[in-house]
């Protein structure tokens, strides 16, 4: 079995007195790539800033390489790397002197592993941040990352401001570095579709709620989207442990399940939903997590 990286066990959190998320529970496994899914406002940076010690839990335990994350040791911390939403570094230098100047804070410093990323860029030495696009800023941001050499990255919305192109680059050098090295990862996304090949779990959350925690390749053979007729459909029907999420227009209904086709439709049968015309449609990641979120 592999070592626990981070363990989150009833992780509760407040603002005041408005609930973010209540009992949030996750273990990231050593050498692996974990997703954390969910909508604009549902906790995603308030998690990812109590994994970082910048916040403080209402309840609940945040632990990373067995450490009380709000109490990380300094020799616990230099084994963390975060790259923060919109990747700001120091514009006014230009890529020699910022990766001397971030050099000089880290002992286990591999410069190695950054100017291999940037000679993909095909810029020169000299030129300034500033003069740069958000596309190749957001590489001299990971390169400056992994040059830290940290046990474990976390990565808040890297993906936030970068065209297809540079998002494609940055997930593929990760990927290929994180599986060299051995590292373990923390991500979160707006852009969905871009996880699917490179997540090994992921925990997607709603508002106040956590609606799964899985392998990612078990979520994706597991949750199913079937598209059937109903004959005179109520005017909303409710969620269930069968029917996770369900959309109605006239007759035409989404259904969403972790339940099989013959489970599903007995389930029908017993709300008394006369039904015709079942199929099963094929997801990509996007849309498993809108059909288990909801588009709204």
């Amino acid at each position: 079995m592999k070592n626990a990286v981070v363990q989150v066990k009833n992780l509760t959190h407040h603002y005041g007195s408005r609930l973010i998320f209540e009992n949030l529970n996750f273990q990231i496994n050593q050498g692996s790539i974990f997703g954390l899914l969910g909508k604009n406002g549902t906790g995603k940076t308030t998690t990812i800033n109590i994994l970082n010690g910048f916040l403080e839990p209402t309840s609940g335990k945040c632990l990373v390489f067995d450490e009380d994350s709000y109490k990380l040791s300094p020799k616990t911390k230099s084994r963390v790397g975060f790259l923060i939403e919109g990747h700001i570094q120091y514009s006014f230098m230009n890529i020699k002197q910022i990766e001397k100047y971030y050099s000089g804070f880290y002992p286990n410093w591999k410069k190695e592993a950054y100017w291999e990323l940037l000679r993909k860029l095909q810029v020169t030495e000299t030129q300034k941040i500033s003069k740069m696009s958000c596309g190749q800023r957001s590489q001299i941001a990971l390169g400056l990352l992994l040059a830290q050499n940290p046990d474990l990255l976390i990565l808040d919305d890297f993906s936030m401001g970068l065209d297809a192109g540079y998002r494609r680059l940055f997930i593929d050098y990760l990927t290929d570095y994180i599986h060299a090295e051995g590292k373990t990862v923390f991500i979160t996304s707006h852009i969905i579709q871009d996880l699917e090949d490179l997540l090994d779990d992921c925990v997607i959350i709603d508002y106040k709620s956590v609606l799964m925690t899985m392998p990612i390749r078990d979520f994706m053979s597991k949750f199913k989207h079937f598209r059937c007729i109903l004959e005179n459909p109520p005017s909303s029907i409710n969620k269930d442990e069968i029917i996770k999420n369900i959309e109605i227009i006239k007759n035409k209904t989404s259904i969403y399940t972790f339940a099989d086709e013959a489970t599903l439709l007995q389930h029908l049968e017993k709300l008394g939903l006369k039904h015709s015309g079942v199929q099963q449609v094929k997801m990509s990641l996007e849309d498993a997590f809108i059909g288990l979120t909801g588009k709204y």
